[in-house]
């Protein structure tokens, strides 16, 4: 699951930074629908890292990721968070003033964060994937999986399960599946997950 998470990271990246390369000088309504889908990535990149630290960690150390990776984790968290607030700015002056200057500086803002973003999701892959396979029955990681399934109602559920499977490879589609129960991925993502696909997806198309 957490796989499928940065695997749908990764793809706003990409997109964002195509979009923003494409942009027309004084399109308005594209800048506010590429800020509208911004706002959505925020959110999602947010709430996916405060989980790690409240939910995730704990569990990590229980299975035997030494304190000393899980605080290189936190440093790379840090850094993170700068550049997603510097790019956050950018954003929102690209979204206000539409035009090529404040595209091709949110450009720049998102290719740090990118660089930062990437650079941390392939380190905790690296480290801490082995570890959940072999321990993936351990009560440490079930319940895990359970604290993050109390953690948002939902309305936030439908919205983020809707935007990890927009444009999610055959693997990933197939690894959410076994995460998660088809009648809940389809009442949460097919309900709730609709201001998502009328809002976002098309933004992508």
């Amino acid at each position: 699951m957490n796989k499928v998470i940065h695997g749908a990271v990764r793809r706003d990246l990409d997109r964002f930074r195509r979009a923003l390369d494409d942009f027309s000088d004084g399109d308005t309504e594209r800048a506010a629908a590429l800020h509208t889908a911004w706002v959505n990535f925020d959110s999602q990149l947010t709430e996916h890292h405060q989980g790690e630290h409240e939910i995730a960690w704990p569990a990590m150390k229980a299975i035997g990721i030494d304190t000393s990776t899980i605080e290189t984790f936190d440093g790379e968290h840090e850094a993170m968070a700068a550049d997603l607030a510097a790019a956050r700015e950018s954003m929102a002056t690209f979204r206000r003033t539409a035009t090529r200057q404040a595209a091709d500086s949110a450009a720049v803002a998102m290719a740090k964060l990118q660089t930062t973003t990437v650079g941390h999701l392939d380190h905790e892959e690296r480290e801490t994937e082995p570890a959940l396979t072999r321990h993936h029955d351990d009560p440490a990681v079930k319940e895990m999986g359970k604290k993050f399934s109390r953690r948002t109602g939902p309305a936030k559920a439908g919205v983020f399960f809707a935007w990890v499977q927009d444009g999610a490879s055959a693997a990933e589609l197939s690894a959410l599946r076994q995460s998660v129960p088809g009648p809940v991925l389809a009442i949460l993502g097919g309900l709730f997950g609709r201001s998502y696909r009328q809002q976002v997806a098309p933004v992508w198309r």
